[in-house]
C-alpha cells in the first residue's frame, strides 16, 4: 500500500511563493506517474499538475500554467510543486495522488491519494 503525505501548505500572502513536497512511503512510486490536485472552498476537486515517472513530461492546468512548476525526486520518492505569483483564487486543499497509468487526461482515476495540506492565499 503505497502511502503519500503532503507538507508545505500554509498562509500566506498574493504574490508569494511556496512549494509543497508530497513523500511516497513505496520505492514502486519510481513508476507511478504523479498529480496534485487542489479542492477550494464549496467547489470540486480538480487538477493542477502531473508528472510521469520520468520526470520528462508534466502536465498543468490552464490555470497555473506559466506559475506553479512540477517536478520528483525518484530517489527520494517525493514529487514537488513550486507555485509562485499565488493567488487568492489559489486557496484549496492541495492532494498528491498516484496511478501507475502512463496516461495523463481529465477524470482519470487515481490508485493513491494524499490527506491534502492547505494553503491559504491572503490578498
Amino acid at each position: 500500500q503505497v502511502q503519500l503525505v503532503e507538507s508545505g501548505g500554509g498562509l500566506v500572502q498574493a504574490g508569494v511563493s511556496l512549494r509543497l513536497s508530497c513523500a511516497a512511503s513505496e520505492r514502486i512510486f519510481s513508476s507511478y506517474t504523479m498529480h496534485w490536485f487542489r479542492q477550494a472552498p464549496g467547489k470540486e476537486r480538480e487538477f493542477v499538475a502531473a508528472v510521469v515517472w520520468s520526470g520528462s513530461r508534466t502536465y498543468y492546468a490552464d490555470s497555473v500554467k506559466g506559475r506553479f512548476t512540477i517536478s520528483r525526486d525518484n530517489a527520494k520518492n517525493t514529487v514537488l510543486l513550486q507555485k509562485n505569483s499565488l493567488r487568492p483564487e489559489d486557496t484549496a486543499v492541495y492532494y498528491c495522488a498516484a496511478t501507475a497509468s502512463r496516461a495523463v487526461y481529465i477524470g482519470q482515476p487515481m490508485e493513491y491519494w494524499g490527506k491534502g495540506t492547505l494553503v491559504t492565499v491572503s490578498s
